[in-house]
């Protein structure tokens, strides 16, 4: 069964030591113990993440990490010429920056948003304190570091292996999980950069999914109609990435109080159920 979410975004409160705490719906953020979070979220800001904000570029300092809330951010590798091709994505289940993690000040691919949201952000010298804790902030980010190359290396063998539309599928999923409803902007560029695929071939694609009753695509918008189409229609590659992701954080969540945020937050509205 999915677990669904509310159709407003909202964000997970618990009582401790007399304070109120607003967890945000970050689930990486959301697992942290109240003691943990309560230290941190004085230094997190929370800030909108507009259609292509960078928040690193290849080759300077990171000066700052994501923690979307929503929205999706595109890990991207630029060649020399320019051409640029996604990654890997960071949603409501991760951070960005992870080169911090791996005692780095720079990373060769840049990240921008690549659908608009919410998240908070973090100092880079901050994020460094708390792994340097080496507590639970630690150990959550070490987790999260090896789920985000599990997904770059399934991502790898999908692009090789999985027809176009099944590879598209998933993308529709994965980001109708981060989204939290059912229509967000999404251009060809965009599209082309994360399935490596030409203009004319993304045009058929969503001419199929359109035909399936899958979605809609008018104007750089998608509106998904019916996810169980998309899920049917999607090869294995979703199951297995979105499957890693929550166990791993109900593995770290028994101790939580928000332990609740932490199985992957699906948006199913009723009429799409």
């Amino acid at each position: 069964m999915i677990p669904t979410m509310p159709s407003q975004l909202t964000s997970s409160a618990h009582v401790s030591r007399g304070r109120r705490i607003q967890y945000p719906t970050n689930r990486l953020l959301s697992v942290l113990p109240p003691d943990e979070f309560r230290r941190l979220a004085p230094c997190l800001t929370e800030k909108p993440l507009a259609f292509r904000q960078s928040l690193s570029t290849a080759g300077r300092p990171i000066t700052q990490v994501c923690f979307p809330d929503s929205g999706v951010c595109s890990v991207m590798s630029v060649m020399r010429n320019g051409a640029a091709a996604e990654v890997g994505t960071v949603g409501n289940e991760g951070v960005t920056g992870l080169a911090l993690f791996y005692g780095d000040m720079t990373e060769p691919s840049e990240t921008l948003v690549q659908v608009p949201g919410t998240g908070r952000l973090l100092p880079a010298e901050i994020f460094q304190q708390e792994l340097a804790r080496n507590a639970v902030f630690h150990r959550l980010i070490a987790h999260y570091a090896h789920a985000l190359t599990v997904q770059v290396m399934q991502s790898a063998a999908c692009n090789a292996l999985h027809p176009v539309e099944q590879r598209a599928c998933k993308w529709m999923l994965m980001t109708h999980d981060r989204v939290f409803t059912n229509e967000f902007k999404l251009t060809h560029e965009f599209l082309g950069m994360m399935l490596g695929v030409s203009r004319p071939t993304l045009t058929g694609v969503a001419r199929k999914l359109q035909e399936a009753g899958s979605i809609t695509y008018r104007h750089g918008h998608v509106t998904v109609l019916d996810r169980r189409r998309l899920e049917e229609g999607s090869c294995e590659c979703y199951a297995i990435v979105s499957t890693y992701f929550d166990e791993f954080l109900q593995l770290l969540s028994p101790s939580s109080p928000n332990s609740g945020m932490a199985r992957m937050p699906r948006y199913v509205p009723q009429r799409l159920r």
